[in-house]
C-alpha cells in the first residue's frame, strides 16, 4: 500500500540511513573496522540540533560512533563517521548520492550527511527512495541490534543514549528503524518490525506531529 510514494520531501534524520549503509559496507569490506577509533574534528562538532556533544579531538570508537547515529540521531558522530571514511564531509556526501543512484533512488539528491535543512532547499527524498535505502541497511544484523534497543550508553556508560523510536517500546516486533523531524520535514519515520519471519518496512513523511506519526 502508497500515498504519494514518490513525492520528493525532506526527510530530516532519516536521511542517516544512507550515511548508516556506507559505514557497514566500509566495515563489510574491510575499509574500517569496529574497533577503528574516530577522531572529531571541529566541523562535526559544530553540528548541533540531536548529538552526543563529541569535543574537538575527541576519539570514540567506529562502533560506539555508530551505535550514537542508530539510537539516539547523533548529528556530531554522523558527521565524524563521513569524515573518517572520505576525508571530507563533502566526498562522503557525494558517495551517498551514488550509492543512491545505483539502488534506483530516483528521487533522492542529499546536500548533508544528517538531514539538517535549515540552510538547503533541494535536499529531498521520497518515501518509496527511503525504503529502498532501508532494505538495504536492515540486511546488517548489528544496525537492528542498535536500532531495537530503548536504551544504551557510550564513554565508559558516563553518556546515556535513548533511542528516538518510540515505537522500538511500545510495538511488538519493531526492530527499527530511523526517526527525523525539521521545522520544513515536519515528522518522518523509516519504521521496521518482524512478526513470524516476515519483516516490513513503513516510511511515513511530513507528519503534522508525533504522535500522528506513531500511530
Amino acid at each position: 500500500m502508497s500515498y504519494n510514494e514518490n513525492e520528493r520531501l525532506y526527510p530530516a534524520s532519516v536521511t542517516k540511513i544512507m550515511p548508516l549503509l556506507l559505514v557497514m559496507e566500509a566495515i563489510e569490506g574491510g575499509k574500517i573496522s569496529y574497533t577503528d577509533k574516530v577522531r572529531a574534528s571541529s566541523n562535526a562538532c559544530s553540528m548541533g540540533g540531536s548529538q552526543i556533544y563529541l569535543k574537538e579531538n575527541e576519539e570514540m570508537s567506529v562502533e560506539d560512533m555508530l551505535k550514537s547515529v542508530v539510537i539516539a540521531s547523533a548529528n556530531d558522530a554522523a558527521v565524524a563517521l563521513a569524515e573518517h571514511i572520505a576525508g571530507s564531509e563533502e566526498e562522503f556526501v557525494r558517495r551517498m548520492n551514488k550509492r543512491a543512484s545505483e539502488l534506483g533512488m530516483k528521487n533522492t539528491r542529499f546536500e548533508n550527511t544528517n538531514g539538517l535543512d535549515d540552510t538547503t532547499d533541494s535536499h529531498l527524498t521520497s518515501a518509496r527512495d527511503i525504503a529502498i535505502m532501508s532494505r538495504e541497511l536492515i540486511k546488517y544484523p548489528k544496525i537492528l541490534e542498535y536500532s531495537s534497543t530503548w536504551m544504551d550508553s557510550v564513554r565508559g556508560g558516563e553518556f546515556g543514549l535513548t533511542n528516538t523510536n518510540r515505537l522500538v517500546r511500545f510495538y511488538k516486533g519493531a526492530t527499527g528503524l530511523k526517526t527525523g523531524s525539521t521545522a520544513k520535514a515536519k515528522f518522518c519515520i523509516s519504521a521496521t518490525a518482524e512478526r513470524d519471519g516476515m519483516h516490513l518496512i513503513a516510511v511515513i513523511m511530513a507528519s503534522p506531529t508525533r504522535d500522528a506519526r506513531n500511530a
